[in-house]
């Protein structure tokens, strides 16, 4: 009985282990799918936010100035020529007839204009031809309409980008922008099937696989377009099982949110096309520029299957790198797309036989670096470093490339001249080499045209130009002689003799910079000359405490003080200052504010940011006048003469400055057009042992020969407070030649402050005559 009651007891007892199994495996799979669906949201969401605002790390570019052209404008062919080709016209041997083209010849160019867009106008690019001669533009005539244009504005030129770390470049597209042929050729490259699968190809996969086991190597793909756009813009670059179960989700999740032209026009922004140097080419926007010099809606079929076939390996197809190899790989995009029943067979034969063309490029560093960093100053107080280097502003300078090219070059090549000169000078520690400076301003505007702050940005990026302080030495007399015109004229006579003036329990005696027998000179002379002594002694008659304010509306940053040597610029002072402040003089008297910065756009071309040009009156319009006739006679008769068998035949205002030991050199001239000033000198203050008339004006005098669009013989017209009388020489007083004066001078005066008295020194009747001339004066 026992043993029967067990063996059904032992029967009765449930096997409960496949149901614990069966519950445990239901409950790690529900786990799983939770955990998937949540991972998927998250993915959803992070795809929803960035896919759904389209954002990109767009660089900001940086553009200089406009150029304006018009008949009877000065022009230098090669620098003309040199301007269009920076600006990535390409010449053809033909008349232009697509946008970014140009036909040189003897006489004349023909250019088919790009497109211009700014705040201020939106224009489309049209045909015209400009002829000219030796020295200047004789006619612009639209090629269309046979239209004489008065003006003409070429686009600015880029100058630089401000990159973020990925230092990617691109050009974003409309989908409705890019022609069909482009997006056939892309399809049959990556995914001829793109607009019939579901973000993955399981037919697409499997045919791949048979073809690479085929040929033994990998020759197709199986990623789907829309799985190459989750890799490229939602995932990392590795390689591993995760990152690629992550991209099949992204991808499939892709599809099921968005319309395929949406995911399309993604892709053909993001895709990455090549290097350009350090810089990638990303999109067909960017990658149609860089290669063929055109806007993605000019293409033509064959470029768009070299674009196509790119991708694949955009290094080893490069038709920059191997015009066979990227030859044969169009050739194999376009029998695609010939299979795709996408082009003809005649289609086919006609785009096989065309040559590989490309528009060239340039890998270059930021032009006009100084200037940029400048810019890059005032450019931080609007905008952070992330923002400049992701919202593809466009920033539009005041820049004038070909005066910075000029610059540039008459700086490096004036200082080797002075090396080779005197090898004295010669440093081979780059950090003890020469250095100078040179800014180039509008004067009535305050336009910084160019600006260089040193020999070599790479080996130096101290901005001279714009943080140096350095004695002035001459340079800084026409502000005293300025200030002295509320007292005296330019014929009051002035003591050119030794003297010892005492100040602060000191004694100092200036002394000429080259000898003089003459102990008594006029205003004009003494800077003409730039007499050390005369100078001193017109200072301390007119007052230092009152040129210390006539000076203020200058707003210099040096802090002076009212020392003798004062006058003789003792006190440092920043170049780009003293270029503002020799502004003055050259427009009537107003102080412009010195601008780098136009407008800044968005990357709709809403205008976000724009500067206009502000002034303040500093001195009156006639006492600037007179001191732009006396700086007048530096350069046609003073220590700046020199100019005029340098090729300088026009009209010019300038000045010498020199320091004590030569440890700087200066030379600022100016027209009513242009303003430009060079220094030259040590960092450390070594002696450049030469004076500003042979070390830094002979750097002017190049740098303007180069830019003749900025030569005139226009010149400064006398404002009404200012009339000419002619006087005695050695008086200074009405001349009477009839009476015996033996020199004399036509001068300017301010009417206020004119002689009325006839020359004391000569003729027998003079006093009588003075006399008689007084009581005229009164009773009128």
């Amino acid at each position: 009985m026992k043993k029967k009651t067990r063996k059904k007891l032992k029967k009765s007892v449930p096997k409960k282990w496949p149901w614990r199994i069966f519950k445990f495996t239901l409950t790690i799979c529900i786990l799983a799918s939770v955990c998937i669906a949540v991972y998927m949201f998250y993915l959803f969401v992070g795809i929803e936010d960035r896919f759904a605002s389209r954002r990109w790390s767009i660089p900001s570019t940086v553009y200089s100035d406009i150029t304006l052209l018009y008949p009877g404008e000065r022009i230098n062919k090669p620098l003309f020529l040199s301007k269009l080709s920076r600006l990535d016209y390409r010449s053809v041997d033909r008349i232009p007839k697509t946008k970014g083209e140009i036909q040189i010849r003897e006489d004349s160019v023909a250019i088919f204009l790009n497109d211009l867009k700014t705040s201020q106008q939106n224009r489309e690019g049209f045909p015209v031809i400009i002829r000219y001669d030796n020295e200047s533009i004789r006619s612009i005539t639209r090629m269309d309409t046979q239209e004489n244009l008065p003006l003409l504005e070429l686009e600015p030129e880029n100058i630089m980008l401000f990159f973020g770390s990925q230092r990617e470049k691109r050009q974003l597209v409309s989908i409705h922008d890019v022609p069909q042929h482009l997006v056939h050729a892309l399809l049959a490259a990556e995914d001829n099937r793109f607009f019939k699968h579901h973000g993955v190809d399981p037919k697409g996969l499997l045919r791949a696989l048979l073809v690479n086991l085929r040929h033994g190597s990998v020759r197709q793909g199986g990623s789907t377009l829309t799985q190459q756009l989750a890799k490229n813009y939602f995932l990392t670059p590795e390689r591993t099982l995760a990152r690629k179960f992550k991209e099949l989700l992204i991808a499939l999740l892709l599809e099921a949110r968005f319309q395929k032209e949406e995911i399309l026009e993604i892709y053909l922004n993001e895709i990455y096309f090549g290097q350009k140097g350090s810089v990638s080419i990303n999109g067909v926007g960017e990658a149609a520029s860089f290669y063929f010099g055109k806007p993605v809606n000019d293409l033509k079929p064959g470029e768009s299957a070299i674009l196509a076939g790119l991708i694949k390996g955009p290094n080893r197809y490069s038709p920059y790198v191997d015009k066979e190899r990227c030859r044969n790989r169009r050739n194999w995009v376009l029998e695609a797309m010939y299979d795709n029943k996408w082009i003809s067979a005649g289609e086919l034969k006609k785009y096989k036989s065309q040559p590989v063309e490309t528009s060239g490029y340039r890998v270059s560093g930021k032009k006009a670096p100084y200037f940029v960093d400048y810019l890059s100053e005032q450019l931080t107080t609007l905008y952070s470093a992330s923002d400049l280097a992701s919202l593809g502003l466009s920033i539009y300078t005041t820049l004038d490339t070909q005066v910075q090219m000029a610059a540039e070059e008459a700086l490096e090549n004036g200082l080797t001249r002075l090396e080779k000169t005197n090898p004295k000078l010669h440093r081979d520690d780059p950090s003890r080499k020469l250095q100078g400076a040179v800014v180039v301003m509008q004067p009535k505007t305050g336009h910084i045209l160019a600006m260089v702050g040193g020999r070599s940005y790479v080996e130096s990026q101290f901005n001279r130009a714009a943080k140096a302080r350095r004695q002035p030495g001459s340079l800084f007399k026409p502000f005293a002689a300025v200030a002295a015109l509320d007292k005296f004229t330019l014929a009051t006579r002035l003591s050119n003799a030794p003297k010892t003036y005492e100040y602060e329990n000191k004694k100092w005696s200036p002394d000429n910079f080259a000898p003089s027998r003459e102990l008594d000179v006029s205003l004009r002379t003494a800077v003409q000359q730039s007499y050390n002594r005369a100078t001193v002694d017109l200072a301390m008659r007119t007052g230092l405490d009152h040129i210390l304010d006539v000076i203020k509306p200058f707003e210099f940053t040096t802090p002076m003080k009212p020392y003798p040597s004062l006058a003789l610029g003792s006190f440092e002072m920043v170049p780009l200052e003293m270029t503002r402040a020799y502004c003055a003089f050259a427009a009537d008297g107003v102080l412009p504010y010195p601008l780098s910065l136009k407008e800044i756009m968005d990357e709709t071309g809403a205008l976000l940011e724009q500067h206009h040009m502000k002034i303040e009156r500093a001195i009156s319009p006639e006492k600037a006048f007179l001191v732009t006739d006396v700086l007048r006679s530096v350069v046609d008769g003073g220590t700046a003469k020199s100019l005029r068998s340098k090729g300088i035949w026009f009209p010019v205002a300038g000045k010498t400055g020199t320091t004590n030991d030569y440890r700087d050199a200066w030379f600022v001239g100016y027209t009513p057009d242009i303003l430009a000033l060079v220094w030259v000198g040590f960092d450390n203050g070594d002696p450049v042992y030469a004076s500003g008339g042979s070390a830094a004006l002979p750097i002017w005098a190049d740098l303007v020969r180069s830019i003749p669009q900025y030569v005139s013989e226009s010149w400064f017209n006398a404002p009404p407070g200012v009339v000419q009388k002619e006087i005695c020489l050695a008086s200074g007083m009405l001349a009477r030649p009839e009476h015996g004066c033996p020199v004399t001078i036509k001068e300017y005066f301010l009417t206020d402050n004119a002689p009325h008295e006839v020359c004391t020194l000569h003729g027998s009747m003079v006093p009588f005559e003075n006399w008689i001339r007084r009581i005229r004066e009164f009773v009128e």
